[in-house]
């Protein structure tokens, strides 16, 4: 019964769509009827006079006008390509066991067969209609489609109608097979309203009419076809304006009676693997928020992802008592054995999602190379933390602060030499520590001389370091409205930044990465003709995090300064924490207190418990350290 009544529902709000597709039509036919009325009335002698004749006159060529225009809009609507989400293509050939799986779960069900398998580098998972013909190959060369291997006409009409399953490749790795199979039930479910002709009909229309203000919104066009899509952009926007709750309807009509005809198929499994997506989402973020975001910053694109998440998950497991016996489900059969090569499709996704979420380039290439996670340690993080230090010294650098001295360099006896003249040696964390922390007695307020007696150079980027200081709290430096700064210090524009040297060491650091940045990006490449279509002007189409604030990027920076020394001084080495991303190991061990201390020199200034630490590790922030 609930089956039929949310199908009802659903067809219900398909003919309502549908409708307002009629009364379109009608109003686009209405001059012409009228045209045809006027000329067979001056054909048979009812409409004369010089009235009539005029009236027929101007009556026809706002029919022809008016039918002109709808059959342009018409054809826009029809022509339009829709769009599809990204996804990477997975033919039957290189996954049999899943396509198999698909076809069980749907003859369980009752319902017709999803055309084909795609899998796509997020936690969720849809149908997705390709029927159009701007989404077929030019050739059925590909076998990704079931019907590529099947025979019998039934199988074949079936797939050129039905929709496309899109899963999410996370669940390919973290689930088992039972749990993929009870995920899945009510999305394959939701091909049997797909086959329904109104609903199919009405969905035809609402793609079409998106596709077309999608069209009309192209501004690289000519003045006078751009004055003809706005016309039809119009026309398509007023129809979908239209539309909207019915179709908004209509679909939730789709997934209830999807959700009733799955309630029959491991309907108690379904609820433990409800609790699987969950899990695999938070750790799929995690993974691309801490472990991936630094590798695609570094050019390097991680070419695991999916395998990422079953350690970073597994990791989870082990520290926290909530996940407690999720990682017992690991001794039964993974769902990504119904691969035929596993390690392959991955490879695929995870350049996808470095495409999607970070706006990558489309193909390796070298500045852009994949990344296995043993390498991952020297050729990211190591890299990252010597990268950054450069950076920060060659600010340091331009702001015309001193190197120190070498205190080991010899010297002859008498006073000690003016450490303005002495010789002065490499990079050094000390230079870093001298200057973030404010000489005694001394103002380092804008302005005012500073520690390092530069009064002009203070004057001149105190007053970028309070500009900074003022939009950190109220639209932030990348346009984010209510953005506050690391370590949950607001802005405010009447409350002075606690240390001004970090103030103005962040702006002119916050420059150099945005020119560096500016710099690397690489044109948008086109597209291959395969390839599924979307804004490669757009990407990433799904940024993971806002950019980082100049605060942060200091904060960053003096981290990987401290990691450098560390690993020059004390060989500390560079690690990979599944779930925080890159991290320092001291003798093997996790270093787990550095952030706060990082945090103290930053905004207050204060280097007292961060040098605590060094000593305590034994690491000598007078040496040298090899930069990247």
């Amino acid at each position: 019964m609930g089956v039929e009544a949310g199908a009802q529902v659903a067809r219900a709000r398909a003919l309502a769509v549908l409708r307002i597709r009629s009364r379109a039509l009608a109003i686009a036919l209405l001059p012409a009827a009228a045209a045809v009325i006027l000329l067979a009335g001056g054909s048979t002698g009812h409409f004369v006079g010089p009235g009539w004749s005029v009236a027929r006159v101007v009556v026809s060529v706002l029919a022809l006008v008016v039918l002109l225009a709808a059959g342009v809009v018409a054809l826009v609507v029809a022509r339009a390509r829709p769009a599809v989400s990204p996804t990477v293509a997975i033919a039957e050939e290189a996954a049999p066991d899943l396509y198999r799986l698909v076809r069980d779960l749907a003859d369980r069900l009752d319902v017709p067969a999803p055309s084909a398998i795609a899998l796509t580098p997020d936690c969720d998972s849809w149908l997705e209609d390709r029927t159009h013909p701007a989404h077929g190959p030019p050739a059925p060369r590909s076998a990704d489609e079931i019907a590529g291997a099947g025979s019998g006409r039934h199988l074949h009409r079936r797939t050129a109608t039905a929709p496309v399953l899109v899963i999410g490749s996370p669940f390919l790795w973290w689930m088992r097979v039972g749990e993929l199979r009870a995920v899945l039930a009510p999305v394959v479910a939701g091909t049997g309203p797909s086959a329904q002709p109104d609903i199919a009909a009405a969905r035809r229309f609402v793609r079409g009419l998106d596709a077309a203000v999608a069209a009309s919104a192209d501004r690289g066009r000519c003045p006078g076809l751009r004055l003809a899509c706005a016309g039809i952009g119009w026309v398509a926007r007023l129809m979908l304006r239209g539309c909207q709750v019915h179709a908004s309807e209509m679909e939730r009509g789709v997934a209830a009676a999807a959700a009733e005809r799955a309630q029959a198929v491991d309907y108690g499994l379904r609820i433990v693997a409800q609790e699987q997506v969950g899990l695999a989402y938070a750790g799929w973020d995690r993974l691309l928020t801490r472990v991936a975001l630094p590798a695609w910053r570094m050019g390097r694109w991680p070419s695991r992802l999916d395998a990422g998440v079953v350690a970073a998950l597994t990791e989870l497991s082990r520290r926290d008592r909530l996940a407690e016996g999720f990682a017992s489900r690991l001794g039964e059969r993974p769902a990504c054995d119904l691969l035929e090569e596993p390690g392959t499709v991955d490879e695929a996704t995870s350049l996808l999602a470095a495409r999607l979420f970070h706006g990558g380039p489309a193909e390796s290439g070298p500045d852009w190379s994949p990344v296995d996670w043993q390498e991952y340690p020297d050729e990211v993080v190591d890299r990252k933390w010597r990268t950054d230090a450069a950076r920060l010294h060659r600010v340091l650098d331009t702001l015309g602060v001193r190197r120190a001295p070498d205190p080991s360099a010899p010297h002859s006896g008498g006073p000690a030499p003016d450490p303005t003249i002495h010789a002065s040696v490499g990079p050094t964390l000390a230079r870093v520590l001298d200057h973030l922390t404010p000489a005694d007695g001394v103002e380092t307020a804008a302005g005012h001389p500073d520690a390092y007696g530069d009064p002009t150079l203070t004057r001149a980027t105190g007053d970028r370091g309070r500009e900074h200081d003022e939009n950190v709290g109220h639209e932030g430096p990348s346009g984010y409205p209510g953005h506050e700064g690391p370590a949950g210090h607001p802005g405010d524009e009447d409350t002075p930044a606690p240390n001004p040297r970090s103030a103005t060491l962040a702006t002119h650091l916050g420059v150099e990465v945005a020119r560096e940045e500016a710099a690397a990006t690489p044109p948008a490449a086109g597209q291959k003709a395969d390839t599924p279509p979307w804004d490669d002007g757009a990407l990433p189409l799904f940024p993971l995090q806002p950019p980082r604030t100049d605060r942060e990027l200091l904060t960053d920076h003096v981290t990987a300064m401290v990691c450098c020394a560390a690993m020059d001084t004390v060989g500390a080495t560079p690690g990979l924490d599944w779930l925080d991303g890159p991290t320092l190991l001291v003798d093997g061990v996790r270093v787990a207190d550095l952030a706060p201390r990082v945090l103290s020199l930053v905004e207050d200034g204060d280097a007292a418990p961060l040098r605590a630490w060094l000593v305590e590790l034994g690491i000598r922030p007078e040496k040298p350290v090899r930069l990247g």
